[in-house]
């Protein structure tokens, strides 16, 4: 038996690569799209999307200018974003296997530990920009 040949190198294994144009930008939004509904499946996502459906229109009001209104929206938006590369670390990390791993672990916490800081960060700036509008004169 003979073993069969490497593939050539012209030949990308992701076909993503080999696209270009308005084709790749095609399917990479199909891409983008299929990860928003991956992300839809986690709960904390969920809780988080469902809190900028009212966070971004609010930001606009809560805003006195277009900054302040740019800096609300934008740290809900950075949640949401950091919320996503975590699920994306467990994911990547549950495939490797259920087993418990230091480094694993340590992975996950450090995806956590994001995912906090951005929260305080959005938290931070929204009582911030509230104090300031309603309580600061």
């Amino acid at each position: 038996m003979s073993a069969s040949p490497p593939p050539s190198p012209t030949v990308p294994v992701n076909p993503q690569k080999a696209r270009s144009g308005l084709n790749r930008i095609w399917h990479a939004a199909g891409y983008s799209l299929e990860g928003l509904r991956a992300g839809w499946g986690e709960k904390a996502f969920r809780q988080e999307a469902i809190a900028a459906v009212v966070l971004l229109p609010l930001s606009i009001w809560v805003g006195r200018n277009w900054v302040e209104a740019a800096l609300l929206a934008g740290s809900v938006v950075i949640v949401m974003i950091v919320e996503l590369l975590n699920t994306g670390i467990e994911t990547a990390i549950d495939r490797i296997g259920p087993e418990w791993h230091d480094l694993s672990k340590r992975a996950k916490d450090m995806g956590s530990a994001a995912v906090l800081l951005a929260l305080l960060l959005c938290t931070s700036i929204w009582g911030a920009a509230v104090f300031q509008r309603f309580f600061h004169g």
